[in-house]
């Protein structure tokens, strides 16, 4: 069975591609990825500035649907969840986008809420592979909203969304109530727990991570991303784009990205985080999987 997962972010889009296998050792799914595309559409710098997504970024989200129905097809996938984040949540516009994709590719977007956003992601279940006397913190950086899940003592603590994302920061548009309100809940939502650890997902993440080239599964240091930090704001985007081969659409955001793993990460007293690659494509993935297979057990009962 194959699968597609599409993430409508406030900076790009994504299609990831899955085909389902079976362990037979664990009886679980296996989920291999086929493909994952990217495009930066970076529709947060029309709705966050303006409230609405602009005429030419309308085609540009239009011609990546259609480019993106074509791979689906392609790749013969008959089960397809499409899901579009904080720049869509808060584009006047995001219904006319969406009934207009529809039409043109068949592909159903529906707009999600911050905080299913943050359990989407949590349903990637990393922590619960981890040591059992930690307790873990995820934490997605987007360009819109910063998502926080917190899982203790085998259970999930808390999830909520702060409208602090990479756009948002770059636009000036995050002021000091702001980043209070996520310090002081922070701050009192983590205290008293077992040692915290940190999972970091989101692109610009992913990339400090390889820039550290780091082992898979060996963790970042809270210290070692303050050093990056200051080195690479040190430098213009021009020479960001050169030094450490960005993309341009990843070296403007990657500076913002960081301030924010860093301060919620100070303010969790989270000294290490770990970078599984995950993101909301794959928890959509995962959410889809299992919502067939219940589909499929309640057919099988009745």
């Amino acid at each position: 069975m194959r699968l597609a997962a599409i993430d409508i972010g406030s900076n790009a889009a994504r299609l990831l591609i899955v085909e389902i296998g079976h362990d037979k050792a664990t009886n679980k799914p296996l989920f291999n990825k086929l493909n994952l595309v990217r495009v930066p559409l970076r529709l947060g710098f029309d709705v966050f500035e303006n409230g609405e997504i602009s005429k030419e970024k309308r085609g540009m989200v239009l011609q990546t649907m259609k480019a993106y129905s074509h791979l689906i097809n392609a790749y013969q996938v008959k089960h397809v969840i499409a899901c579009a984040t904080s720049a869509m949540r808060d584009a006047a516009n995001s219904a006319d986008i969406i009934r207009k994709v529809k039409l043109e590719t068949g592909i159903e977007i529906e707009v999600i809420s911050g905080d299913l956003e943050a359990s989407i992601i949590y349903e990637n279940h990393v922590a619960e592979n981890m040591d059992t006397n930690n307790s873990y913190l995820y934490i997605d950086v987007g360009g819109g909203s910063t998502e926080l899940t917190f899982f203790a003592d085998g259970k999930l603590v808390f999830k909520k969304s702060f409208n602090i994302g990479t756009i948002r920061l770059l636009k000036d548009m995050v002021d000091d109530d702001k980043w209070n309100e996520v310090k002081e809940f922070v701050k009192s939502k983590t205290k008293g727990y077992k040692k915290l650890i940190a999972i970091g997902t989101g692109g610009n993440i992913n990339k400090v991570f390889s820039l550290s080239k780091k082992k898979d599964g060996k963790p970042l240091n809270l210290e070692l991303l303050k050093d990056y930090y200051k080195e690479i704001s040190s430098f213009s985007l021009e020479d960001r784009i050169n030094i450490y081969k960005l993309r341009g659409d990843r070296a403007d955001v990657i500076v913002p990205a960081l301030q924010i793993y860093i301060n919620v990460m100070r303010w969790a007293e989270a000294e290490d985080i770990y970078v599984p690659k995950i993101g909301l494509a794959d928890g959509l993935i995962q959410h889809l999987y299992y919502e067939l297979e219940e589909k499929r057990l309640q057919a099988a009962r009745n």
